[in-house]
């Protein structure tokens, strides 16, 4: 975990004054701000044959799709559950190859970082990605070209779960995503544990229905970013 946190300060040093909410006034788009009847809900960091299988059981039970952002090693090392994830309806979209954060790649390592990546989660989902997230929400110049010209777009997110950590609860995830909830959001948790807290997916898994039922209860719907109606992105 050492890492992971060493990564994300970095990260949140170099973007979270602009992820709330300053980002959603001068980049919405990026932020995933859209319909504001209906929230997108995005899973980072799988898939793995150990948690990913429980999010894709649940997420029937609820009747819901989802994104999920997969890393490019663990899509070429389980194509099998790439494509479970495709046949039950959800979307594809890509989250890096290594998880490295971007900041420390130069502008070549970043570009070739998406190329990976791309390459992995369309060879194994059969499915060309249309959407990227930099690991650690970290967006460079040169990784937001590439991605432009693979065709996908980019998107951050508007509220997240804090998930990936050991003291992480059902009940904490869904305080931390109710924060500043509205219609129109696009929530970051995680479906497995690869760069997170061992075990931390089980307290996202358990915050699923509760979450799912606080959108239906203000009259959202909850579903892929595909449906979410992100309006075009003005480069900031």
């Amino acid at each position: 975990m050492t890492g992971y946190r060493a990564a994300l300060a970095i990260g949140a040093a170099a973007v979270a004054p602009l992820v709330a909410p300053t980002l959603r006034a001068v980049a919405p788009a990026l932020a995933g701000i859209g319909d504001p009847q209906h929230v997108a809900l995005t899973f980072d960091d799988g898939p793995h044959p150990s948690s990913t299988p429980d999010f894709l059981v649940r997420l029937e039970r609820l009747a819901v799709r989802a994104t999920f952002f997969l890393i490019g090693e663990q899509a070429a090392a389980y194509p099998k559950l790439v494509r479970r994830i495709v046949d039950a309806g959800h979307e594809i979209a890509l989250h890096g190859h290594t998880h490295r954060i971007l900041l420390a790649r130069t502008p070549m390592s970043a570009r070739a970082d998406v190329r990976r990546g791309y390459d992995a989660v369309a060879t194994a989902s059969g499915v060309a990605p249309q959407w990227y997230r930099p690991p650690y929400g970290v967006l460079t110049g040169a990784a937001r070209t590439v991605a432009g010209d693979f065709g996908m777009r980019c998107v951050l997110w508007t509220n997240w779960g804090r998930d990936w950590t050991s003291a992480a609860t059902p009940q904490t995830v869904c305080d931390t995503v109710a924060r500043r909830f509205a219609g129109g959001a696009t929530i970051l948790l995680h479906d497995s544990d690869t760069r997170s807290a061992p075990g931390s997916w089980r307290a996202t898994l358990g915050a699923l229905t509760p979450l799912v039922d606080a959108c239906h209860r203000r009259g959202w719907t909850v579903g892929p970013l595909a449906e979410h109606r992100i309006p075009s992105e003005v480069a900031p």
